[in-house]
């Protein structure tokens, strides 16, 4: 039988290792997430490693979580208000690591373990970031995958850069305050996976408290892909992970 060219590609990589949850942190030793100091504790102990990115004025990809400055950095206001060398020049709270470009990161592990990406999103149709994260990625010859919660972003990469893995990152019920900005609708569709003839994933990566979940076990017997875990940080989480999904993004203890 001829291959489908629609069906999930995702590599064995993906799922051969436990993944540390924006890299291997330690805040009480100093190690603060997505930080130089992170990536080199997961590559002291051969973890793959998760990361996200977000897009800075000037249109560069910098290693950062949050959409404001304030929980890590001594600064205040959005992060992508501020061009790279901005950015780059901010003290993080705790540490003296700065933040990294995508370039940086990838030229830091040198194709040693594997690297999930996550695409930050304000969710408003944007896809620049998407654009930015394959250009990066296009002279890299490590293993990459990419991924979002954002299903724009997502259908953007399968357009854009098909040859590298994508995932959608997502909860079932969306139901934390800051999921506010979407709509009982939305949630509906991103929880269910209605978007999926749009997205086509590789992989999915899910909320590790509302697992099993009924939408992804009939996607996955539609087209299977790997499921990852998120964020598996206590033994029941583990034991959740252990049974419903193929590998962990953890945080917190050394698998």
């Amino acid at each position: 039988m001829a291959p489908d060219p629609s069906a999930p590609n995702a590599p064995a990589w993906l799922t051969a290792r436990p993944i540390a949850h924006r890299a291997l942190h330690d805040a009480a030793r100093g190690v603060i997430e997505n930080t130089p100091s992170a990536v080199d504790a997961a590559l002291a102990r051969d973890y793959a490693i998760e990361v996200d990115i977000q897009l800075s004025a000037d249109g560069e990809a910098v290693v950062f979580h949050d959409d404001t400055l304030e929980r890590l950095t001594l600064a205040e206001g959005p992060a992508k208000a501020l061009t790279a060398a901005q950015l780059k020049a901010i003290e993080l709270r705790g540490t003296a690591d700065r933040m990294m470009t995508l370039a940086e990161l990838l030229a830091r592990v040198g194709g040693r373990v594997p690297l999930i990406i996550e695409l930050k999103s304000h969710f408003d149709g944007e896809t620049a970031i998407a654009a930015r994260a394959a250009t990066v990625l296009s002279g890299y010859g490590g293993p990459a995958a990419l991924m979002s919660f954002d299903p724009a972003l997502v259908a953007a990469l399968r357009s854009l850069a098909p040859h590298i893995p994508r995932g959608i990152t997502m909860e079932h019920r969306y139901d934390d305050p800051e999921w506010d900005i979407l709509s009982a609708g939305t949630k509906h569709d991103w929880g269910n996976l209605l978007h999926l003839p749009q997205t086509r994933p590789d992989f999915i990566a899910h909320y590790v408290k509302e697992l099993p979940s009924a939408a992804v076990d009939l996607a996955r017997r539609r087209a299977p892909m790997p499921l990852l875990a998120w964020t598996v940080r206590t033994p029941q989480d583990r034991a959740v992970a252990d049974c419903h999904a193929d590998q962990m993004i953890f945080e917190g203890f050394l698998p």
